[in-house]
C-alpha cells in the first residue's frame, strides 16, 4: 500500500476522486495507527508519521468512499493525570463524515477493568465498536436554494425523525423513520398545509444509545448522546449505513427546501457520549482526554454542568475548531439552515460561570457562515448559575422558557400572573428589548420534546414514568400543568370538553404571541404519552405521533390559527409595542391597548389584582410601526383579544372607542373554534359577548 505524507488540514478523512486524506488531533499521542477495516473482520495498520502541530496525517491513494476505519492511539494511560490512551482501543474520528455499526456493549469498549478504573484495559474493541466511514462528498443539489425565511415569517416545528414518521399511513415500511420519511410527499404535504416554515429536528448527530439503557431493554430515543459532530445518525438511514446516510439526509434536505420548509437542526454541542471516568473509551477520551474535556482539580474525573457525565472543553481551541467547523460543515455540506443548541449555557462555560463574552460567541458572531442562518439557544445547562433566559448575545434567538412557564400558569388558574402573562404575549421586551434584540429573540412554545405533550398537559397533574425503570423519579416534577377534574384517561365529557377547550386555548396565546412560535410534532393531533413527560429511552408507540386517518378538529383548529398568524403582520411585528400612538400612521389611537372584561382600560390596581385573570387586548393594524422591505407602510386589520382563565362565565364588553363593527375569527369554546372573517358572527361596539371559564375569543376589524 503507498502512503504519501498527505495534509494537516482538513481534519478527517477527505476524498478527492484518487484517494483519501486522513489527519486526527492528538497531544497526548506517542504515535497514531489508522486502521483500515475489512469485512472479514481483519484491519490495516498505517502509522500516521507526519505530524504538524500535533495533527498527524497521511494520504492514501486508492481509498474509495464507503472504507470503513479508525484510530489506535499508542500513549501513556494514566488516569490521574488525566491520560487514557490505550491502543487495544479501535476510536473514532472525531472529524467522521459517516460512522458505521452500532456498539456492542461489554468490558471491551472501556478503557479500564470493571471494578478497577485504574487498570489499563487491553480487550480489543475493535469488534465490538463503530467505525468511521470514508464519504463522497459530491452531491448533485440542483438548483437548490435556502428559503431563508424571515424570523417574523417563521413558524417552528420541532419533530423527531422517527417518531414524526413511523406511524404515518401513507408511508412505505421501508421508509419509517428514516430520513427518505422525511421527503416522502406525505410528510411535506402534511407540514405545508399546518402552515409550517422551519423543521426543527432532534438530534441527528450520531449518537450513542447508552449501556444502562440497553441492559433495562430501552433505548436512546431522544438522541443527546453524540459521538460524532459530523455525521448524520446511521440508524435513521433507510439505504445502509457506509456514507448513504450522508446522501440521504441530503436528499430530504434539498425536498424541505423545494416545498419552501427549512431544516434546523437540534445539536449538542456540550457534552458527549462517553460519559464520566467510568464512561466507555470511543474516540475523545482515548485521543486526547485533556484537551477534548473539563476535567476536576482530581483530573481522573469530569467536571459535569450537563448531567451526562462529562462537559467538552470551552476554552479549548480544539474543542472549538471542531465545533465551528462542525457548524460550518452541516450549513455549506448540508445545507442546513440553522441550529438549535442544546444547553446552550454551557457553551458559555469557558472557566466556570456562564459567560456572554466567551470565546465561543466570539467565533460564531465573526464567522461569515454560521453567522448568517438561525441560531437558537436552549438558554440553561444544569450547572450553578444555568438558567440564562434573556442573557444571550444579540444575534442569537432562545427557546423562551419564561413564555412557557407564564402561559401555562395563567390558564391553569394560578393568581398574579397577569401582568407577566402579558409581556410574554408581547414579545417578553422585558428579557430583550435591553440589549438590542427585538420580539423575534423569542422562541415561544408551550410543550417541547421535554415534559408533557399538549394532551397530557390539559390530562395529568403527576408525571407516570414508571416505564422508564428509575422508579418515576426520572423528569420534571413540576410541570404547571392541571388535570380539568380528572387524572388521565376518562369517559368524563365534561372533563374531555374542557381539556379541548384549554388545548385550544394554548394553541391560540401560542399563535397570537409576538415572537416566534414552535409546535411540538403530534400536538396538533393530542398526541399523549400517558402521562410520562420524560420519553427520552421510550422508542415505540408512546413517543411515535399516531397519525389519525381523516384528521381532527384540533388539527383544523391548529391549521387555522398558523394561517390566521401568518396572514396578519400585526400579529408577527419585527419591533415591540410602543403603548402610543405612532406617527405617520393617521390613526390617533395606540398600537396596543387593554382592557379589564367591563371594557375598561386597565389600570395599575387591575394589574396587580391577585385574581384578576381576564382582559381584552387591542392590537391596532394601523399603528405598524416597522416599515415593509422596500420602506412601504405596513397596514393590517385590527383585533380584539379576549381571555377569560378565571373558572367561571364572564361578559365581556367591546371596548367602544377602538372601531364601530367586529366579526368573530376565535372561540375556543367551540369544538371548530374558528371561523373565517367573511363568515364569523357580527359584534358591535359596546355589545356584551359571553365567555364561558376558561376560554378566550379573537375579534377581527378590517383595515
Amino acid at each position: 500500500m503507498q502512503v504519501w505524507p498527505g495534509e494537516a488540514y482538513p481534519l478527517g478523512a477527505t476524498y478527492d476522486g484518487a484517494g483519501t486524506n486522513f489527519a486526527v488531533f492528538s497531544e497526548a499521542a506517542d504515535r497514531i495507527e489508522l486502521c483500515l477495516l475489512h469485512d472479514d473482520g481483519s484491519e490495516t495498520a498505517v502509522e500516521l508519521r507526519e505530524t504538524d502541530a500535533f495533527v498527524r496525517h497521511a494520504y492514501l491513494p486508492g481509498i474509495m468512499p464507503g472504507q470503513r476505519y479508525g484510530f489506535r492511539v499508542h500513549g501513556p494511560f494514566a488516569p490521574a493525570r488525566g491520560l487514557r490512551c490505550n491502543s487495544a482501543k479501535l476510536l473514532l474520528d472525531p472529524y467522521a463524515k459517516a460512522i458505521s455499526g452500532e456498539i456492542k456493549w461489554g468490558e471491551e469498549v472501556y478503557g479500564y477493568h470493571f471494578g478497577a478504573p485504574e487498570k489499563r484495559n487491553d480487550l480489543d474493541s475493535a469488534p465490538h465498536t463503530m467505525a468511521s466511514v470514508v464519504v463522497n462528498p459530491y452531491f448533485d443539489w440542483g438548483d437548490d436554494r435556502r428559503p431563508r425565511t424571515e424570523y417574523h415569517h417563521t413558524v417552528l416545528y420541532e419533530a423527531h425523525v422517527k417518531g414524526l414518521t413511523m406511524k404515518h399511513p401513507a408511508l412505505p415500511d421501508e421508509l419509517r423513520g428514516t430520513y427518505a420519511a422525511l421527503a416522502h410527499p406525505a410528510i411535506i404535504e402534511h407540514l405545508t398545509k399546518l402552515g409550517v416554515t422551519a423543521l426543527e429536528l432532534m438530534p441527528v448527530h450520531q449518537f450513542v444509545n447508552d449501556h444502562r439503557l440497553v441492559e433495562m431493554g430501552l433505548n436512546n430515543y431522544w438522541g443527546y448522546n453524540t459521538i460524532g459532530f459530523f455525521a448524520p445518525h446511521n440508524a435513521y438511514a433507510s439505504w445502509g449505513d457506509r456514507g448513504q446516510q450522508v446522501l440521504e439526509f441530503k436528499s430530504a434536505v434539498r425536498a424541505l427546501h423545494e416545498a419552501g420548509i427549512e431544516v434546523i437542526l437540534d445539536v449538542v454541542y456540550n457534552h458527549t457520549a462517553e460519559g464520566n471516568h467510568l464512561g466507555p473509551t470511543l474516540s475523545f477520551k482515548g485521543l486526547d482526554n485533556p484537551s477534548y474535556y473539563r476535567l476536576t482539580d482530581d483530573p481522573r474525573y469530569y467536571m459535569d454542568t450537563t448531567g451526562t457525565g462529562n462537559s467538552l472543553l470551552m476554552r479549548s481551541p480544539h474543542v472549538l475548531q471542531m465545533i465551528m467547523d462542525s457548524l460550518r460543515y452541516w450549513v455549506t455540506d448540508m445545507h442546513v439552515d440553522g441550529f438549535r443548541f442544546d444547553l446552550a449555557a454551557t457553551l458559555a462555560r469557558q472557566f466556570h460561570e456562564v459567560d456572554r463574552l466567551s470565546s465561543f460567541f466570539d467565533l460564531v458572531q465573526q464567522d461569515p457562515v454560521v453567522s448568517q442562518v438561525k441560531l437558537i439557544a436552549e438558554p440553561w445547562d444544569v450547572g450553578e448559575g444555568g438558567y440564562q433566559v434573556g442573557n444571550f448575545p444579540p444575534l442569537w434567538t432562545e427557546w423562551n422558557g419564561m413564555y412557557r412557564d407564564t402561559v401555562r400558569d395563567m390558564w391553569r388558574g394560578e393568581p398574579r400572573t397577569l401582568a407577566e402573562f402579558a409581556s410574554r404575549l408581547t414579545g417578553s421586551s422585558d428579557l430583550y428589548q435591553g440589549d438590542g434584540r427585538r420580539p423575534l429573540a423569542s422562541i415561544n412554545f408551550v410543550t417541547c420534546h421535554d415534559g408533557f405533550t399538549l394532551h397530557d398537559l390539559v390530562s395529568y397533574n403527576e408525571k407516570r414514568n414508571d416505564a422508564n425503570g428509575e422508579d418515576n423519579r426520572d423528569g420534571e416534577s413540576h410541570n404547571r400543568s392541571w388535570n380539568c377534574g380528572a387524572e388521565g384517561e376518562t369517559d368524563d365529557p365534561a372533563v374531555l370538553e374542557l381539556r379541548g377547550r384549554q388545548m385550544r386555548n394554548f394553541l391560540a396565546t401560542l399563535m397570537l404571541s409576538q415572537g416566534v412560535p414552535m409546535l411540538s410534532h403530534g400536538d396538533e393531533f393530542a398526541r399523549t404519552q400517558r402521562g410520562n413527560n420524560n420519553g427520552y429511552c421510550q422508542d415505540g408507540d408512546l413517543s411515535w405521533v399516531p397519525w389519525p386517518e381523516d384528521g381532527s378538529e384540533l388539527l383544523d383548529f391548529t391549521r387555522a390559527m398558523v394561517w390566521l398568524r401568518r396572514d396578519h403582520p400585526v400579529l408577527r411585528r419585527r419591533r415591540f409595542f410602543h403603548g402610543r400612538p405612532v406617527e405617520g400612521t393617521h390613526d390617533d389611537l395606540s398600537d396596543i391597548a387593554w382592557f379589564t372584561p367591563e371594557g375598561k382600560e386597565m389600570t395599575q390596581r387591575d394589574w396587580d389584582s391577585a385574581q384578576a385573570r381576564a382582559l381584552t387586548v387591542f392590537l391596532n393594524g394601523n399603528a405598524i410601526s416597522e416599515p415593509g422591505p422596500r420602506g412601504e407602510r405596513i397596514s393590517d386589520d385590527s383585533f380584539l383579544l379576549m381571555f377569560n382563565a378565571s373558572p367561571k362565565t364572564l361578559e365581556f364588553v367591546v371596548p367602544v372607542d377602538h372601531g364601530r363593527q367586529w366579526q368573530v375569527v376565535v372561540d375556543t369554546a367551540r369544538a371548530d373554534g374558528a371561523a373565517a372573517p367573511e363568515t364569523g358572527p357580527k359584534i358591535q361596539a359596546g355589545d356584551r359577548l359571553t365567555l364561558v371559564d376558561r376560554s378566550m375569543t379573537v375579534l377581527q376589524r378590517p383595515a
